[in-house]
């Protein structure tokens, strides 16, 4: 795994390149490095916390590489890795980073807003009545017209089809059954569950910052 900063090409620029580049970041430095290829916007840094963990798994913490790149100029984090990729300013030529840590630790909320993207996080994007994974919304698994409530303990994600089927009705009415019982997950439940759903594209560099941490199966 990389640890070893690598310092980027503008922090070693002196002189009017190094005033340029200042000037760049007081400004609208997007617009200043207008020469860069259409594919540089596709070069995303994954963003770590102090402790060398991502911010969150899923969505997984990445920011644009512009981003990126202020940030490290202003000295919010340091350059863990970089892409093979450039962008050019008339007088400069920046690597882009692919990895970047903050130098201040950001605390981890503890608690879990509910919110419907969480609900499907905690269910593994499955029903929890058949287990599929299409179409999904979710399910009051005492009915609202019964007086169940919204919570975590009574709300589930469920696929159309299965939501139909039950209705208002009771699950011992329809004869189906939960995969597990609803609840209130932890944050770091959560930010675990969210390992298993990475996004399409993971840049190498990024992948022992993703697992290195993650506990063994025996």
């Amino acid at each position: 795994m990389m640890l070893g900063r690598v310092v980027p090409l503008w922090c070693r620029a002196t002189g009017a390149d190094r005033a340029r580049i200042e000037s760049i970041m007081d400004g609208d430095f997007r617009t200043s490095f207008v020469r860069e290829p259409n594919s540089l916007r596709h070069h995303p840094a994954l963003v770590l916390n102090a402790d060398y963990r991502p911010l969150s798994y899923y969505p997984l913490s990445l920011w644009p590489w512009q981003e990126a790149v202020k940030a490290a100029f202003l000295d919010r984090v340091d350059i863990v890795a970089e892409y093979d990729a450039f962008v050019r300013s008339p007088t400069t030529k920046i690597r882009i980073p692919s990895v970047v840590v903050l130098k201040d630790y950001v605390k981890p909320q503890k608690r879990v807003a509910f919110t419907r993207f969480n609900l499907f996080l905690r269910d593994e994007f499955c029903c929890q009545y058949c287990g599929g994974r299409g179409d999904l919304t979710f399910d009051h698994v005492v009915p609202r017209a019964r007086g169940g409530i919204t919570s975590w303990e009574n709300v589930v994600a469920a696929c159309s089809r299965c939501n139909l089927k039950k209705g208002s009705k009771s699950l011992r009415q329809v004869g189906m059954t939960l995969r597990k019982a609803p609840r209130q997950p932890g944050a770091e439940e959560l930010k675990n569950m969210g390992r298993k759903f990475p996004p399409n594209h993971l840049h190498d560099t990024w992948i022992d910052f993703l697992y290195w941490d993650a506990e063994l199966e025996a």
